[in-house]
């Protein structure tokens, strides 16, 4: 009567949500940790949270940042998607966007998954791709539509995936399939010295959902900063 689920496993248990400064991680997942962080910016699904949380352990993430407007982590759809990954890994949950950078070292810089690339010719991708108004939401855009019409959009330059730059502290943004990515990432992006990575698809295709496009991020940062790996 009380599971959420058709065919539970018929044990339940009641527990205090886990403070991230209070828990200790197993020795096996720290030793594996890179200075790799994930910030998810307005996932509201929870199967996407979840994947994407147990990706992020999987790939070594030092830690995850929940922007408001992310669903809850320890929904129970999302701990089951996450596979354990909630008791491996620090999971910081509910921050303003100008709360964000203080999780982060002063060296890190922030990269955005985005898929806004199909202008940008084929032979050469580290470059400036111009960003249309519409392209991304910010977060007061429920306050009052009309003053963000006039908010000036940072230009970010954009590359693929697989070309280098996970070189040292990074920081990767993942936005919900609803809104995408936020103007407030694109600022911090920019003040870091980060850039957009857009992941080829076959045309037609406008974009892979959050959770594939953050494994394989996530990944090939692992791949970048730990290259014997």
């Amino acid at each position: 009567m009380w599971s959420d689920v058709v065919t539970p496993q018929g044990i339940m248990g009641i527990f205090g949500k886990p403070d991230h400064v209070k828990m200790t991680f197993p020795d096996v997942q720290v030793q594996n940790s890179l200075p790799l962080s994930l910030i998810c910016d307005n996932i509201r699904d929870p199967g996407n949270l979840g994947t994407i949380l147990r990706c992020a352990a999987g790939a070594g993430c030092s830690k995850v940042l929940l922007t408001k407007g992310c669903v809850d982590a320890w929904e129970p759809k999302v701990i089951r998607a996450g596979m354990g990954a909630h008791f491996r890994l620090p999971i910081i949950t509910s921050l303003d966007w100008d709360t964000v950078s203080n999780y982060l070292t002063e060296d890190t810089r922030v990269f955005l998954a985005d898929h806004f690339w199909q202008s940008i010719p084929t032979e050469t991708t580290s470059r400036l791709h111009k960003i249309q108004e519409d392209d991304y939401y910010s977060s007061s855009d429920e306050e009052d539509g009309e003053d963000n019409k006039v908010q000036e959009i940072p230009n970010i330059p954009i590359q693929s995936y697989y070309e280098p730059w996970a070189r040292g502290p990074s920081a990767l943004v993942i936005g919900g399939e609803t809104h995408g990515l936020s103007l407030e990432s694109l600022l911090l992006a920019e003040k870091s010295g980060g850039r957009r990575l857009f992941i080829p698809v076959v045309p037609g295709i406008d974009s892979l959902n959050s959770a594939m496009a953050a494994s394989i991020l996530l990944f090939e940062g692992r791949r970048q900063l730990k290259p014997s790996s």
